[in-house]
């Protein structure tokens, strides 16, 4: 299964979500590969961070747009960051992608399409590939789109972000889906409370099930938790003397479980 979580606004949690699912479903011995298309790169700065812990190094090269532009196969940009998890990593030359795809020879498919057949010989080897994208509408993320079976659609619970997520879902119908025939569906709408259950968390909330339907709307939901935040500085923790990482895994482990529940529904 090849999943992004996304939204078209920016700040809604996608890239510690991708991470901590990731991570959640290794736990559960799922093969899980995380390949970061995101220019700004954070998800590969979180997990050097990570991999830190184990005194290791890394060197980020090749990164994931060195591969493409030179032909070679993703499977030389692999880094392990634990048992069950890899990672392919982004640096900032991936800001060059649409611009070096755009000026291929090839036909409008091909250029939407070019991650997908670079990715086709290494996807099988892992349960689940998890591409982290950036927070816009750019050719670089229509062959992330392109790529995937599936998203998730990451709906903080504010206005602009509910907003986000209808423009996302009808660019996704129109632009890739009618025009170039993707294979994506929605795995569903994951919540992030920014308050956690406030007055306007709630309104959200309830605006989108009307928008999208009760069914469509994971049970569980994210809340801004500082654990996470923190992550962001020192990588990911897993102690078990920490209430704080206890209770941050144990969310995404419930949202995990819910994403194979909801696949393997469909």
């Amino acid at each position: 299964m090849i999943i992004s979580c996304a939204n078209e606004k920016g700040g809604t949690g996608k890239t510690s979500t991708t991470a901590l699912i990731s991570w959640e479903l290794s736990n559960m011995g799922y093969k899980v590969l995380m390949v970061d298309c995101d220019p700004q790169a954070n998800l590969t700065d979180l997990m050097i961070k990570t991999k830190s812990h184990e005194n290791s190094s890394i060197t980020i090269d090749p990164s994931l747009f060195a591969l493409l532009i030179n032909g070679k196969d993703l499977n030389d940009g692999i880094i392990n960051i634990k048992n069950g998890l890899d990672l392919i990593p982004a640096a900032a030359d991936m800001n060059l992608f649409s611009r070096w795809v755009d000026k291929q020879d090839i036909d409008e498919k091909a250029k939407v399409s070019y991650l997908k057949n670079s990715l086709s010989n290494i996807s099988s080897k892992f349960d689940f590939v998890f591409l982290d994208v950036s927070p816009t509408m750019s050719l670089t993320n229509d062959n992330v789109f392109m790529c995937c079976d599936w998203i998730i659609v990451m709906l903080q619970t504010q206005q602009r972000a509910l907003l986000g997520a209808k423009s996302f879902l009808s660019y996704l119908q129109t632009n890739l889906i009618d025009e170039f025939g993707a294979k994506v569906d929605v795995a569903g709408i994951l919540p992030v409370l920014t308050k956690g259950q406030s007055i306007i968390d709630n309104a959200v909330l309830k605006q989108a099930v009307e928008e999208f339907g009760e069914d469509n709307i994971f049970e569980n939901v994210i809340t801004a938790m500082e654990r996470v935040k923190r992550y962001d500085l020192t990588g990911i923790t897993e102690s078990s003397r920490s209430v704080w990482d206890k209770a941050t895994h144990s969310t995404y482990t419930a949202v995990a479980t819910e994403l194979i529940s909801r696949l393997e529904a469909e």
